[in-house]
C-alpha cells in the first residue's frame, strides 16, 4: 500500500511552476500512482500568488491540500514558502529557493520585505532546504530554469526514483529546443549539497 503523500509547489507567476508541477504529476505517473494534479493561481501573469497541488498514492480521491497535510513545501520564493507554512505537516519540508521577488506592498514602498525568513522558519522547528537556484540556473544557461534546478534539490527525497525516470519525464513534458539546458538544472540543483 503506497501512503498518500502531499506537494504544494508555490511561486510567483512566470516563474515556471506550472511546468514543474507537470512534470513531477507525469514522473508520479510512469512510476505507477495515482496522481491528482490541481493548480490554483490568481493574478499569476501578472506577478501574483501561484500554488498547484500534487497528491500522489495507491489511490487519491481530491486533489485539493488543506493546512497541516503538506509533506512537502516546493518554492519558487521565499516569501511564498513563509506564506504557505500552515500548510506544512509537523514533520514536513521546505524545498525553497533564497531569491526574493517583491510583492506590490513593498514595491509601492507600503511594507518592507521581511528579513531572515530561513532563519525564522528553522526557529519554529520547520526543515528547510535553502539554495539560490537563479544563480544554478543561469549557469546551466536559462534563468527561467529555475524550475528545474528545483526539482533537482527535490529528487533528493524521492529515493526511490531513479535519476533516468527523471531525465525520461523531462524529455517527455519539456520542449525538445530545452531539453538538454533543463537536464543540466536538474543536474546542479540535484548535486548540490545542503
Amino acid at each position: 500500500m503506497k501512503k498518500t503523500r502531499n506537494i504544494m509547489i508555490v511561486g510567483v507567476g512566470g516563474q515556471g511552476s506550472l511546468l514543474a508541477s507537470k512534470l513531477l504529476g507525469h514522473l508520479l505517473l510512469e512510476e505507477g500512482y495515482d496522481v491528482k494534479v490541481s493548480e490554483v493561481h490568481g493574478m499569476s501573469q501578472r506577478g501574483g500568488s501561484v500554488v498547484t497541488y500534487v497528491r500522489y498514492g495507491d489511490k487519491v480521491y481530491s486533489p485539493v491540500i488543506d493546512e497541516g497535510e503538506a509533506d512537502v513545501i516546493v518554492s519558487f520564493e521565499l516569501l511564498e514558502a513563509a506564506r504557505y507554512l500552515s500548510f506544512l505537516k509537523p514533520d514536513g519540508r521546505i524545498v525553497t529557493n533564497t531569491r526574493q521577488i517583491d510583492p506590490m506592498p513593498v514595491i509601492i514602498g507600503a511594507a518592507s520585505y521581511p528579513a531572515d525568513l530561513v532563519q525564522k522558519m528553522r526557529a519554529k522547528g520547520v526543515k528547510v532546504d535553502a539554495l539560490d537556484c537563479l544563480s544554478l540556473a543561469e549557469e546551466a544557461g536559462s534563468a527561467k530554469a529555475v524550475n528545474l534546478v528545483l526539482l533537482g534539490r527535490l529528487s533528493h527525497y524521492f529515493e526511490d526514483i531513479e535519476e533516468d525516470a527523471w531525465d525520461r519525464a523531462i524529455e517527455a513534458v519539456v520542449p525538445q529546443r530545452f531539453v538538454e539546458l533543463n537536464k543540466k538544472a536538474f543536474a546542479l540543483g540535484k548535486a548540490l549539497k545542503e
